[in-house]
């Protein structure tokens, strides 16, 4: 359990722009900052994160919160390990008590796998580093790979011994339960033995964006051919191949610096190429390029530079897969590296600023570069050239920008000696065909588009006959000014006044009139606010954002944002412009007036109710002083409240 004075530390420590930065691209919009929406696939930025506040929103899918909220959300984190991720991150100090076996038998089945395959690493890091058959076979395989030992140490690498059982064995001694060890992959149950998937391997941890252990890759150092070379742990709910890029952990911030992503094949591609000093660099895991991963890439960059090693039935192979980033509106790039070279052995026969100037000047727009390799094959070839210009046409079809696919059919044209105009025929043709067959879903496709562009508060769909939209601005306003302070006159006849917190005011102002919240989320904010009144401890918002209730924390989220900050230029330049917090005191007393208000509505209407379905005449008569009161209260309210001011 974490005390509330460090979760407090954290909240205040964590710059929410930093955290999502480091999953998501963002740039500038006036004092806010907005970027693709890592939770749903969108073409227009609407996630947007206001650093003043420290809370972001998504007004596509309406995902909101603070730096934990994301964190738990994007990671599927837990409330406490969230706040430790941060507590890492700002070097925040978290004092706990060390979990014992029965413990960890309690955690919950995905944090028990998160916390089995961190137990894994580091067994297998201990192994290679401090037994004698990790080291003489592990670590020699690393050094003739010419891997240094902080490369080794970065990227957790470690060896699984040779004896079927090591691990699994090990790890029950220790107290993970062996359906844990089955989910994960990391055992084999086997006619009702344990046995261990990557006995014998090198082996490769596979982190998640945040740097969570999800996975392991093995490689086998022996020579039997009957064994799979690189084995993989199997799908799990921790891990999904198609949704993981080895490397993205290490690699995201230089992603997002050189605005760029080097994607390579394999493990050793990627470890090799960032020892040379190139850290933007992934690797698919030798599977075929998916949906997921380009988006998650694209969280980071627009860009993408594909490195292949120069077999051209396999970059064939995987045109379809570029085909894919095209269609998202990605720029690709592709990098033929020398017969006989890969990235791995490219980095290490050479120096780190020859392979990058290697990368730079030999980096070819795909198109291009399809059209140059599809080319040569045609052997001027009619028939094979007019089955190449389709196939172009079709790859330049998917760009969703026109003006980037007149200027593809302009240098194809060029590259295949036939005329602009017969190449934007054959377009036109393909993309009247793609429309013609969307054309049934057309009109859901611009609905989903122009969600994706709302900038302003969803509208809420209120009861009528209640008070909900008042409620609603009272929190509203006790969220974003329940410490501020507003000038009150105490006694009418003097001209004296003395300031209250906004708090203070609000919460004496109905109690005092013994009125209460009919909506169960706002009943339990304004509780909050009377317990730190009573106490003389008023809570902030950052008390209700970082709040454990989802419902609690995302309600607060909702009622601060704006998407719309004023610029610091309107004070710098001495331009006035009324605000809410330049009005707060007449904002208040609106508020106020308008809940009340709508309180006294709702009750004279039950009163009337009443009295219509009262059995007698002398429970009409006591009903009807009732509700004369209530009117003689509802008529000084609206009078006080300058004019009538019932919002709905």
């Amino acid at each position: 359990m974490i005390n509330h004075e460090t979760i407090d530390t954290i909240i205040q420590t964590a710059r929410i722009e930093e955290v999502i930065g480091e999953f998501v691209t963002l740039r500038r919009r006036g004092v806010n900052q907005i970027g693709l929406c890592p939770f749903h696939n969108e073409k227009t930025p609407s996630f947007t994160v206001s650093p003043a506040k420290g809370i972001y929103k998504c007004f596509g899918c309406g995902k909101a919160g603070n730096a934990v909220n994301f964190i738990m959300e994007h990671e599927h984190f837990s409330y406490p390990e969230a706040l430790k991720y941060l507590a890492r991150k700002y070097n925040i100090e978290v004092e706990e008590e060390e979990r014992t076996p029965e413990q960890l038998l309690e955690l919950n089945e995905k944090e028990s796998l998160y916390n089995l395959n961190l137990f894994a690493q580091q067994y297998f890091s201990k192994m290679l580093t401090e037994s004698e058959e990790g080291k003489a076979i592990g670590m020699s395989y690393f050094r003739e790979r010419g891997m240094r030992e902080d490369i080794v140490n970065k990227f957790q690498l470690g060896f699984s011994p040779g004896k079927w059982e090591a691990f699994s064995e090990h790890a029950i001694q220790h107290g993970y339960k062996k359906e844990y060890l089955v989910k994960t992959g990391l055992s084999i149950d086997k006619e009702t033995r344990l046995y261990d998937r990557f006995h014998g391997r090198v082996m490769f941890p596979i982190h998640s964006a945040s740097g969570r252990v999800i996975g392991f890759g093995g490689r086998i150092l022996g020579g039997d051919k009957a064994q799979a070379k690189y084995v993989n742990s199997p799908e799990s709910d921790i891990y999904n191949k198609s949704k993981t890029l080895y490397g993205i952990y290490f690699a995201k911030n230089a992603i997002i610096s050189k605005d760029n992503c080097l994607l390579v094949e394999g493990y050793t591609d990627v470890i090799s190429m960032y020892q040379a000093g190139i850290e933007n660099v992934v690797a698919s895991s030798g599977t075929s390029l998916t949906h997921d991963q380009v988006r998650m890439i694209q969280r980071y960059t627009p860009n993408i530079t594909i490195l292949y090693d120069g077999d051209p039935a396999g970059i064939k192979a995987s045109f379809r897969g570029i085909d894919m980033i095209v269609e998202q509106g990605m720029n690709v790039k592709i990098v033929l590296f020398p017969d006989g070279e890969d990235p791995d052995s490219y980095a290490r026969k050479h120096h780190p600023v020859e392979v990058e100037a290697f990368i730079t000047s030999n980096a070819v727009n795909f198109i291009l570069f399809k059209t140059r390799l599809l080319l040569e094959e045609t052997h001027n070839d009619p028939i094979k050239k007019a089955a190449l210009i389709k196939e172009i046409v079709n790859t330049i079809a998917l760009i969703p920008d026109g003006i980037s696919r007149s200027l593809y059919v302009k240098e194809c044209s060029s590259l295949m000696a036939i005329s602009e105009q017969a190449l934007m025929g054959e377009l036109n043709k393909i993309l009247r065909s793609k429309l013609k067959k969307s054309s049934p879903d057309l009109d859901k496709e611009m609905e989903a588009v122009a969600q994706e562009q709302i900038t302003s508060e969803p509208q809420i769909d209120f009861d009528q006959d209640s008070a909900e939209h008042q409620e609603r601005e009272i929190i509203r306003l006790l969220l974003l000014y329940g410490q501020e302070t507003i000038p009150i006159q105490p006694d009418p006849n003097d001209e004296g006044v003395v300031p209250v917190s906004v708090a203070d005011y609000v919460v004496h102002d109905i109690t005092h009139d013994e009125m209460g919240f009919e909506n169960v989320l706002y009943k339990s904010v304004f509780e909050e606010y009377v317990r730190g009144v009573e106490n003389d401890t008023i809570p902030g918002r950052d008390h209700f954002l970082s709040d454990g209730s989802r419902e609690i924390s995302s309600l607060a989220v909702d009622l601060v944002f704006t998407p719309y900050e004023l610029s610091e230029n309107w004070l710098r330049n001495n331009i006035l412009v009324t605000t809410e917090e330049s009005r707060l005191k007449l904002h208040v007393m609106l508020a106020l007036h308008a809940f009340k208000a709508r309180k006294l509505e709702k009750m004279m209407t039950e009163t009337r109710k009443k009295i219509h379905d009262a059995e007698t005449p002398e429970a009409q008569d006591v009903l009807l002083k009732k509700f004369n009161e209530l009117k003689r209260q509802s008529i000084k309210i609206n009078k006080d409240g300058l004019g009538r001011i019932i919002t709905r």
